[in-house]
């Protein structure tokens, strides 16, 4: 066999091999089994709808500053109850500091707490007495079914939600939460967002 052959032979073996090759990686990684989702959170399949009138203010600042809701990313705490326990002010506190933790995103994000229960603005205002920025929001008998619905009927103290800024409930962490795990999900969501 001369030389040439050779070299022709060699030539068509790598062809066939770049060729072949790539589709045979391509099936194996096919064949495995889905991974697991890199989310540190529970994402709510289906997102759960909310409209502008599930929201209002629950003290004067939060009902003056409402336009602030629109077109942002929402970090939710719930308050379930009229008492807001050691572990719902963690849940506040913790909610504080991962907002300051996104930096630069910071302006695409609002703080919000969810009232579910009828409490009077003046007795809970401790609560957050030197969160000049937190809005307080008592949602609509709508939205409060359906954050029930979310948590199976049972909604505890220091669970959090994020909002998208089309209003959709998409994500909640139970209460105990680690500001540094939700922050990572939450950079995630800002970097492939197109909107807010």
């Amino acid at each position: 066999m001369t030389n040439q052959q050779q070299k022709n032979q060699r030539t068509i073996l790598m062809l066939f091999g770049m060729t072949i090759i790539p589709f045979c990686i391509a099936w194996y990684f096919s064949t495995l089994p889905p991974s697991k989702t890199t989310n540190n959170g529970e994402l709510i399949i289906p997102v759960v709808e909310t409209e502008k009138t599930d929201f209002s203010g629950f003290d004067k600042f939060s009902a003056d500053n409402m336009n602030e809701l629109s077109g942002h990313w929402l970090i939710a705490n719930v308050i379930p109850t009229q008492d807001c326990n050691k572990l719902c002010l963690d849940a506040i506190y913790k909610s504080k500091q991962l907002h300051l933790m996104l930096s630069k995103d910071l302006t695409r994000v609002r703080r919000v707490v969810l009232l579910l229960d009828d409490s009077e603005p003046e007795k809970v205002a401790n609560w957050w007495k030197d969160d000049t920025r937190l809005l307080r929001i008592k949602p609509s008998k709508v939205l409060i079914n359906k954050i029930k619905q979310i948590r199976k009927g049972q909604v505890p103290d220091g669970v959090l939600f994020l909002i998208d800024p089309l209003g959709n409930i998409m994500m909640q962490y139970e209460p105990g939460f680690d500001p540094y795990k939700v922050e990572k999900d939450l950079k995630k969501l800002l970097n492939v967002s197109q909107i807010g």
